[in-house]
């Protein structure tokens, strides 16, 4: 592991210095790649904190986005009510970082109080609500995690549904209005330094020993309960890290987005997460962060072909050469989600172990047949 812990070192030192140099620039001239790489980052962490509890320990939930909505809503509630405090007892006329640096008046163009109280207020915010969801995670897991299966499946629905609702009926989190967020922290140092966090900590647990215990669950729940293992205290423990980091993913995308609204957070969201896991390999870290960043990609390049002269030529084309008639192709594009839908079901067909779910058989494979 010390070799991943200088990885990630390296990786947010790298992120540290292009967000003190390029982000600014990056983000300005070219705000419509900016925006998919935040989007990126944050279905990767959504992705392989649900890799966790599907991929690695077996068990199938369909609630994460109602993680991503406790995180993102308890986030945004703190920063819309405690943080300005906060920024203000740091960074204001009288606040003690502006106090620490008056000897240094050479600081005062690149406003360092108030960039480090920002950043600081982002870190409380986020982990305020990785913590509320990582319990929302345990209350729901304590109960439920004793199901298998498609039950489990249908409970953490439920629970994903229960969310949305109370958010829906809750005036202080805006209800159907939706809920402004206070201050755009989020940048592309904080949201790939969560995902690197993530990433690490996933696979830093599992490839642990005490971790094997949740490949053990996975394969076969029978016999690691017949051998003494507890394998609800597996189930919850995977729970609850999948929840902390679906609720940091939720605190970044608020502080990213600004607005809120409860059908951010819908049925729809939890499908997209879980298509990423099985689209990349369950059990596949790097399967799992391949499939989230191409279908983050792919409805936006779906959406530029729909709008490009390409796609008609080339139909009319094909059927100057063989004599068919094809539906219009164009209007295909343009209800992408249907093309999206057809393109998840030919992979299924084709790879049903997803892009990368097989690496570690086929690994085993080539060694056997190079030994004989």
């Amino acid at each position: 592991m010390s070799r991943a812990r200088t990885i990630l070192g390296i990786f947010l030192l790298f992120l540290f210095l292009f967000a003190l140099t390029g982000e600014r620039p990056f983000a300005s001239h070219l705000a419509y790649y900016y925006d998919i790489l935040i989007n990126i980052g944050i279905n990767v962490i959504l992705a392989v904190s649900l890799n966790l509890v599907n991929g690695y320990t077996g068990q199938f939930s369909l609630g994460h986005a109602g993680f991503m909505a406790v995180g993102a809503y308890a986030a945004g509630s703190w920063s819309e009510h405690l943080s300005p405090g906060l920024v203000n007892f740091l960074a204001g006329s009288n606040g003690v970082l502006t106090f620490v640096l008056q000897p240094f008046p050479f600081l005062q163009p690149f406003a360092f109080p108030t960039a480090v109280a920002d950043n600081l207020a982002l870190i409380v915010a986020t982990m305020f609500g990785g913590l509320l969801a990582a319990l929302a995670g345990l209350a729901v897991g304590i109960p439920s995690l004793r199901l298998r299966g498609d039950y489990l499946a249908i409970v953490t629905l439920g629970f994903g549904e229960i969310i949305r609702t109370l958010i829906l009926n809750i005036d202080f989190l805006g209800a159907a209005r939706g809920m402004s967020v206070t201050g755009r922290y989020t940048n592309m140092f904080w949201t790939f330094g969560f995902a690197a966090v993530a990433i690490y900590v996933v696979l830093g647990l599992v490839n642990s020993t005490y971790g094997r215990g949740f490949l053990t669950v996975r394969d076969d729940e029978v016999a690691a309960e017949a051998m003494g293992i507890n394998t609800t205290k597996y189930k919850v423990i995977a729970f609850v890290v999948g929840a902390f980091f679906a609720g940091t993913a939720g605190s970044l995308f608020a502080h990213y987005a600004g607005f809120l609204t409860p059908e951010g957070f819908n049925f729809f969201k939890s499908v997209d997460v879980v298509v990423m896991v099985i689209l990349g390999g369950m059990g596949s870290t790097t399967g799992v962060i391949l499939a989230a960043a191409l279908l983050t990609i792919l409805p936006e390049v779906l959406r530029a072909l729909a709008h490009t002269d390409f796609v008609p030529a080339a139909q009319k084309a094909i059927e100057g050469v063989i004599p068919i008639h094809l539906p219009p192709l164009q209007g295909l594009l343009e209800n992408r989600l249907i093309l999206y839908s057809l393109l998840l079901i030919i992979m299924m067909l084709t790879r049903p172990q997803g892009l990368f779910g097989d690496l570690a058989g086929s690994r085993k494979r080539v060694t056997s047949s190079a030994s004989k």
